[in-house]
């Protein structure tokens, strides 16, 4: 009898098995039915290609020729395309007294150390924010928070004034210096920063680990995905900036600047005005693209949890 109770129990786990499954598919077809599923993608389709219709018509336009660009009503897809646009752009930055390279090594100037500089610094200033206790804590994180309600035109003046008295105006710092300290990015690494579990950071302090051992190498690796985010809103905002407040010799002045000089020429420059849309809207899209799990996973996931 004793040694007949074992197989009776182990001949009804599969039975239950096989019950506890049939519950969750059904569970899973009531919450994940085919229709709902199709009208969710089919409403997601319409979406991304009102979303990627900008693009196309920034690429056709680019090989469009004047006949085509001037046509109305307007077509989306080129018939005859070409490539002149882009010479006739060649041709005109090359009339221009300052070299088409400088304009492109200003731009990498400010913007690389612009991005890189302001992802330091906000990850620099959450740490503490978010891992350790001080008085006043509360009240710089909110002062934070404050700086991010003005927009920038509310802070034009006062951000001209300080980047006067500073005495580098004219000078790529008076753009690099503002975008190292925008409060977003703060914002940003602290709420990301405090899903880390304490422990793992008390754990490398015990391995001997002082403070920037564990910044450097605990907190930087885990949230890789907040940084890489942060690089991206960064680096879209420096690359279409075109610093006409505060650079005055052309000499300094960034890409941006010369393309819009560009687009001001008139119906003439349509043509070219239509590559310089292709060329600065290239350069944040291939480095969305380039990132582009990193921004999903800061999106969707929630940290570590212990």
């Amino acid at each position: 009898m004793d040694s007949a109770l074992p197989n009776k129990r182990k001949a009804r786990r599969p039975g239950a098995r096989a019950s506890l499954k049939r519950v969750f598919h059904r569970e899973r077809q009531i919450n994940r039915s085919a229709a709902g599923n199709g009208l969710l993608f089919f409403l997601m389709a319409i979406c991304g290609a009102f979303m990627v219709l900008p693009i196309v018509m920034i690429v056709n336009n680019s090989l469009k020729p004047l006949d085509e660009i001037f046509q109305f009503p307007p077509r989306i897809f080129v018939r005859n395309p070409t490539f002149e646009n882009f010479s006739d752009l060649f041709v005109l930055m090359n009339d221009s007294w300052v070299p088409f390279s400088r304009y492109i090594l200003n731009t990498i100037i400010i913007t690389g150390c612009g991005t890189v500089g302001h992802v330091i610094c906000a990850s620099l200033a959450a740490y503490p924010l978010s891992k350790h206790d001080f008085p006043g804590k509360n009240t710089l994180f909110s002062l934070v928070i404050l700086s991010m309600m003005f927009s920038w035109t509310v802070t034009q003046i006062p951000n001209y004034m300080i980047i006067t008295y500073l005495g580098i105006n004219n000078t790529h710092l008076a753009l690099i210096l503002p975008a190292c300290a925008f409060g977003m990015g703060l914002y940003l690494m602290k709420q990301f920063m405090e899903q880390l579990p304490d422990s793992l950071i008390e754990s490398a302090r015990l391995d001997g680990a002082g403070e920037f051992g564990v910044f450097w190498r605990i907190i930087m690796p885990n949230v890789k995905p907040a940084w890489l985010t942060l690089a991206i809103f960064q680096f879209q905002t420096l690359w279409g900036n075109t610093g006409y407040l505060f650079l005055r010799d052309e000499e300094l002045k960034p890409l941006q600047f010369a393309m819009q000089a560009i687009t001001r020429g008139g119906a003439q420059r349509a043509g070219a005005s239509a590559a310089v849309a292709l060329i600065i809207a290239a350069i944040p899209i291939t480095f969305f693209l380039v990132c582009q799990s990193n921004i999903l996973e800061t999106m969707t996931t929630s940290g570590i949890k212990e």
